[in-house]
């Protein structure tokens, strides 16, 4: 059939493509088979579920076409931003790619902070750097642990003082 309105008709014939089971809904499962990284590795869970979860307005665990659409413009978007850091052109950010990344992206984060992501999210290898997915889960989770740390700093001091469970709250509901 035709796109439904509003959708995109390239994103309906890749929904149809993609909804392996013919139910009308991509699932994470169905999503990390559709979205590969520049060096051919699928989308991990984690990205998969954060970004199913961040369409899905029924809390089904899935999307429908309207969700698809609206989830290939997101990557989009977020793929031409990693591609403006990838300056070298490798297909992955490296530790000063996600410096440079990180500081033109308005956060003030010291190199050991990166490190330690690169450390958490980046293949074991002798030069270890940041795949597309991996790339866009940060993001994610960054801008939203951000969010909730401004509410919290409503001074905009820059540090904040709260319980040990106001912080396990702001952690389970913006990063579960």
């Amino acid at each position: 059939g035709n796109a439904p309105p509003g959708v995109d008709p390239e994103a309906f014939s890749w929904f149809q493509a993609v909804d392996a089971d013919h139910s009308g809904y991509i699932s994470v499962k169905e999503l990390k088979q559709a979205l590969v990284n520049s060096n051919w590795s699928t989308f991990n869970d984690e990205t998969c579920l954060l970004m199913i979860n961040m369409f899905d307005k029924t809390r089904s665990g899935r999307i429908d076409v309207y969700g698809f659409s609206a989830l290939l413009r997101f990557i989009q978007q977020w793929k031409n931003l990693f591609q403006q850091y990838d300056r070298d052109q490798s297909g992955s950010i490296s530790f000063n790619e996600l410096q440079q990344a990180f500081s033109q992206m308005g956060y003030n984060l010291s190199p050991q902070f990166s490190q330690l992501l690169l450390a958490r999210y980046a293949q074991r290898s002798s030069n270890p750097s940041i795949q597309l997915d991996r790339f866009i889960q940060i993001c994610m989770q960054l801008q939203s642990t951000t969010d909730a740390f401004r509410e919290k700093d409503t001074g905009l001091v820059g540090n904040v003082r709260l319980s040990y469970e106001d912080f396990l709250t702001m952690v389970v509901t913006r990063m579960m």
